[in-house]
């Protein structure tokens, strides 16, 4: 079996439970995720199965799609609902439309975020939860994210929240950016509820259920819901060789460089089938070399 099914991750499982529950259920151990959703969050986790696997690094770098809902005047240690109140204020004037919007607007392109210190961010070895939990203090690194757009769903005045759309690059904590949103807003903030609605081109829309899944091995259709991995690669770009050619990228050979300058990596195909990744050679610059091949 090779291809990705796209999994709607519920709440109360981790991503790695997912990846437990389709290795008994598919029967093999090919199975990855591609990017770490949170117990309490729900939302779309692509499942790479097999030959799909060797794709997962390039599919957890696209852009994520989400839906959260930030509270207005309480802060807490996890920066979620789940972690204790150490911080409150009340909200004696809830934040115009206007704004919201205003800020949420500033936080469109580059930005550089503190991860939480309830996180799996190591530092020295250790990661940074483990830090928080033994009540130690240590300095959390800064990383660069990006958010592409940013836009207010709807207003909850009567629970002081605001629930709003973020599309963004990898490594980006939504728990934090509610916290920072909330200050440019005057207050304290958390994140009431998280959900991941898109993960590059995979969609709330098209995932399914592990009961659905459940379904269809007992049917013996499993593999009727499986995607091409194709589809984890459109957001690469795309070159198409001759026989002679594929023939060497098959075999994982280096090649001169292309006289067209795509962005990398990029996808080697022939006519339809999906030879392989490529990237310049690190010591060649005139030379493109394999980080993938796919095995038919």
């Amino acid at each position: 079996m090779n291809g990705i099914l796209p999994l709607w991750k519920q709440k109360g499982m981790t991503s790695h439970d997912c990846v437990f529950k389709i290795r008994k259920l598919l029967k093999t151990k090919k199975v990855g995720h591609t990017g770490t959703l949170d117990p309490e969050v729900e939302g779309v986790l692509p499942i790479c199965i097999g030959q799909a696997t060797k794709i997962v690094p390039f599919l957890t770098e696209t852009q994520k799609t989400y839906v959260a809902e930030l509270k207005l005047g309480t802060a807490t240690e996890t920066e979620d609902a789940h972690g204790k109140v150490f911080e409150e204020k009340t909200v004696t004037d809830f934040p115009t439309a206007d704004r919201i919007n205003e800020v949420l607007t500033s936080f469109v392109g580059k930005i550089t975020q503190v991860p939480p210190m309830y996180s799996a961010v190591k530092v020295n070895g250790k990661k940074l939860y483990e830090y928080a939990r033994a009540n130690q203090v240590v300095e959390r690194p800064t990383r660069q994210i990006e958010i592409f757009s940013i836009s207010n769903v709807s207003v909850h005045e009567d629970r002081q929240s605001i629930t709003f759309q973020v599309v963004c690059s990898k490594g980006t904590y939504i728990r934090t950016l509610c916290v920072d949103i909330g200050k440019k807003l005057g207050y304290p903030a958390h994140m009431a509820h998280l959900v991941r609605t898109k993960v590059g081109s995979f969609s709330r829309k098209e995932s399914l259920s592990l009961l659905e899944v459940e379904e269809a091995v007992k049917k013996g259709t499993p593999e009727s819901l499986l995607i091409p991995l194709s589809k984890g690669l459109d957001h690469l770009d795309y070159l198409q060789v001759d026989e002679k050619t594929a023939e060497k990228v098959r075999n994982g050979q280096k090649l001169l460089k292309p006289d067209k300058i795509m962005k990398e990596p990029f996808v080697i195909m022939h006519n339809q089938d999906f030879l392989a990744i490529y990237q310049t050679h690190p010591e060649k610059p005139g030379e493109i070399k394999p980080v993938r091949v796919f095995n038919g």
